[in-house]
């Protein structure tokens, strides 16, 4: 797959499909962009382009711990700028779980350049951001202090990123332990604070700015519940929700204490045929009206 520098580091991406609306999906998690070939191709057969991309410090992307913002600012910034460089002005935005709060960061940093989010599995409340934090950050924090940079090497998820793109060993020895550990720490705080917002890394202020229109796909488990989903799309000017998945499965009708991936695997067709008919509902109506709901 080719890899574009931007921003100062070289980011691996695909872009599946020639012509028509230009749509940019991430995967949840800090998983590489493979998941989401099968909604790229469905929506790339009804006439679109599907930009996927490996985030920095995943998949097979650069490694770069660094910067001021929190991690999903610099994600947006980073997807503005791989857009720009393959000429697109404009995109649906979209993705699951931290795919979804990037696309949420992209429309509050960039909204010229946002025609449409396609969001699910959203990720909020106290449960999320204590679990996560953890997973995200913590761990290697941890990692950090305990071995140095080596140790980080050695983590399940940054030796994956070795082995898919070894340049990242060196980037990764050179730093001084003190530095990885303030950046991700900083990371992680950013990430805590959003235990009581809305959506992680957006207030309600945020999300009532966002001009423009939202699909939304509750997700039905104990950190996407189908409660924080309905309660963001509310305050999206222009929203719409879809329940494609059971709301709950768990014992006794609740939620499940994680994500089923077969479930969603199997809801890929839904998930692409909603996503296909929001963006011609988008591309056809005025401004300002497509979406409002």
């Amino acid at each position: 797959m080719p890899l574009a520098e931007v921003r100062g580091i070289h980011i691996n991406y695909e872009v599946i499909g020639e012509g028509g609306a230009w749509v940019s999906l991430s995967p949840g998690s800090r998983r590489p962009y493979d998941e989401l070939v099968p909604i790229a191709r469905a929506l790339a057969a009804e006439g679109h382009r599907v930009l996927l991309h490996d985030r920095r410090n995943c998949g097979a992307s650069d490694v770069a711990i660094e910067g001021e913002e929190s991690e999903y600012e610099i994600w947006a910034d980073d997807l503005h700028a791989l857009l720009q460089h393959l000429g697109a002005r404009s995109a649906f935005v979209g993705g699951s779980s931290a795919g979804c709060r990037l696309a949420i960061l992209f429309a509050l940093r960039h909204p010229e350049a946002a025609k449409g989010l396609l969001l699910w599995r959203v990720t909020g409340g106290h449960t999320a951001a204590e679990r996560l934090a953890e997973t995200y950050y913590g761990q290697f924090i941890e990692a950090a202090r305990r071995g140095g940079m080596a140790a980080v090497c050695d983590t399940e998820h940054f030796r994956e990123r070795i082995e898919a793109r070894p340049e990242n060993r060196a980037r990764l020895i050179a730093m001084r332990p003190e530095e990885f550990i303030r950046v991700m720490s900083h990371w992680k705080d950013y990430f805590t604070r959003g235990a009581d917002q809305p959506v992680i890394g957006a207030s309600e202020a945020d999300l009532r700015s966002i001009r423009a229109p939202v699909l939304l796909v509750p997700g039905n488990d104990v950190i996407h519940t189908p409660v924080t989903a309905e309660a963001v799309a509310r305050l999206f000017p222009r929203n719409e929700v879809h329940h494609v998945v059971a709301q709950g499965r768990g014992p006794g009708g609740g939620l499940l204490e994680d994500w089923d991936r077969a479930e969603w695997k199997a809801a890929e067709g839904e998930l692409a045929r909603l996503f296909g008919d929001f963006i011609r509902r988008v591309e056809a109506a005025p401004a300002e009206t497509a979406g409002a709901g």
